[in-house]
């Protein structure tokens, strides 16, 4: 009788690492010297920074009309770009809450960058909804106080104000899920570093001391904030749908909005992890702690919410066909074959297409098929949104008012500002802070057992079995 030998997994930790080597590993980028490379992207990343200054103050200083908006197109690429952060945003809570709940041990890789990735991207994101209110100044209208306004009361019924709820409830429960993972990695740089340094990162970490206690409450609080960040996930973008699917437009009034929004959230906000994850293990040498086997579980997850997306996409223009709606059907066809049929053909190529490559494991464990795809889905994403808004809005009922939209150079600098925004916030994150979870990794190290050996007991379980 032969032995039967369990399937070994690939290991999430290469290298034989002990637990002071990961410390070293992790916490040695935020003490060294920053590298060139780090360098060279912060300056370029700063000047995009600039640039998103210049452009806020040029729109505040002149008015809203330096945009190409008018009668007919009264969102275009503002709104675009507001649900376009917002998704990439998603993938955070994701990783962090539904995959911790669920216990999946390949999240300890790459949770960290990601939970950052969602607190960088809501504050992008947000930023456009306050600009395109004209006068900031006057942003406290959106809030419901006890004032002596009297009839002048915030609309409840309005998705737009759900928005301001949602949003920031997600934004405060992502920021709290992300520090709380900071506490223990903080006291391990704080115990690392001397002076000014060392007092900081005290305060940072909060006194801890990683008695059994702080670990106890410190897994809790990880568990009820997983728990209250999970229903966000769905909730979040589903409330940003609403904006869309609660008017009479039509190619909006529809139901399949929410979980077409959020698969399409999840699907843009993974890929732009792969883009981010790729660029770090790369910049910091953390190739042994982002491995393949973490690239290619994430890809397994933007293979699947692609094939949502595509089936929303076609399930969409089906409902059309059938509902013998003459302006349903017109929406659908002017998105198709009207003017913007470049961004819609664009959109499903990026979106629908090209992920299918995933389907083979050798595509899938590619790092740069992976880097270029997580690319070319985000400009896919951000045709979605703009296909959505901005060709839907060009032709309305009345043929007279048509129009086409044209962006104007503050929108374009707009938007890439907040490209800047994004990644100036990220390399300074990964400058003050471990930028992978070390005390989940090390729980990794230790609970792992057999899963997860490394290749000399790889070759040592397949001599004993023969």
């Amino acid at each position: 009788m032969s032995a039967v030998v369990s399937p070994i997994r690939e290991p999430l930790i290469e290298g034989g690492k002990t637990y002071h080597q990961i410390t070293e590993d992790i916490c040695s980028p935020t003490e060294r010297t920053p590298s060139t490379a780090w360098v060279l992207a912060f300056i370029v990343s700063a000047s995009f920074l600039a640039l998103y200054v210049f452009s806020v103050a040029w729109t505040v200083w002149h008015g809203i009309g330096t945009w190409d908006l008018n009668r007919t197109i009264g969102w275009s690429w503002d709104i675009t770009n507001f649900v376009w952060w917002v998704g990439i945003g998603h993938a955070g809570t994701l990783i962090s809450a539904i995959l911790l709940l669920f216990r999946q041990k390949w999240r300890t890789g790459v949770n960290r960058a990601a939970e950052a990735m969602t607190i960088f991207a809501v504050i992008c994101a947000g930023q456009f909804p306050l600009i395109h209110m004209g006068r900031l100044w006057l942003g406290f209208f959106i809030f419901p106080y006890p004032n002596t306004r009297g009839p002048l009361w915030v609309n409840f019924n309005s998705p737009l104000l759900w928005d301001v709820f949602a949003i920031s409830t997600y934004f405060t429960v992502s920021l709290l899920f992300w520090y709380t993972g900071l506490v223990p990695d903080f006291a391990t740089v704080r115990d690392r570093a001397t002076g000014l340094r060392r007092r900081i990162y005290n305060g940072l970490s909060f006194g801890w001391t990683g008695s059994a206690k702080h670990w106890q409450r410190w897994e809790s609080l990880s568990l009820v904030l997983a728990g209250l960040a999970t229903p966000l996930v769905l909730s979040v973008h589903t409330i940003v749908s609403f904006d869309f699917a609660t008017s009479v437009i039509p190619g909006w009034h529809t139901t399949i909005f929410p979980p077409y929004f959020v698969a399409g959230a999840i699907f843009s906000g993974f890929a732009m992890v792969q883009t981010l994850m790729i660029i770090t293990r790369k910049v910091l040498n953390l190739q042994q702690y982002i491995t393949l086997q973490h690239i290619e579980s994430m890809n397994k997850v933007i293979l699947l919410t692609g094939t949502m997306v595509g089936v929303a996409y076609l399930t969409e223009l089906f409902i059309a066909w059938y509902s013998g709606y003459i302006y349903e059907q017109f929406a659908f066809y002017n998105r198709v074959l009207g003017p913007y049929w470049w961004s819609y053909f664009g959109m499903m190529t990026c979106n629908v297409i090209s992920p299918q490559i995933f389907w083979v494991k050798k595509f899938r464990r590619s790092i740069f098929i992976t880097f270029f795809m997580s690319i070319f889905i985000n400009i896919g994403m951000w045709f979605e949104r703009f296909v959505i808004i901005t060709s839907t809005l060009a032709r309305d009922y009345l043929p007279s008012s048509w129009s086409y939209h044209y962006p104007t150079w503050v929108e374009v600098c707009l938007f890439l500002g907040t490209l800047g925004l994004f990644f100036t916030l990220y390399l300074i994150f990964v400058r003050v802070a471990p930028v992978i979870a070390v005390a989940e990794v090390k729980s990794i190290l230790k609970s792992a057992g057999d899963q997860y050996i490394g290749e000399n007991a790889k070759e040592h379980a397949h001599a004993d079995s023969h």
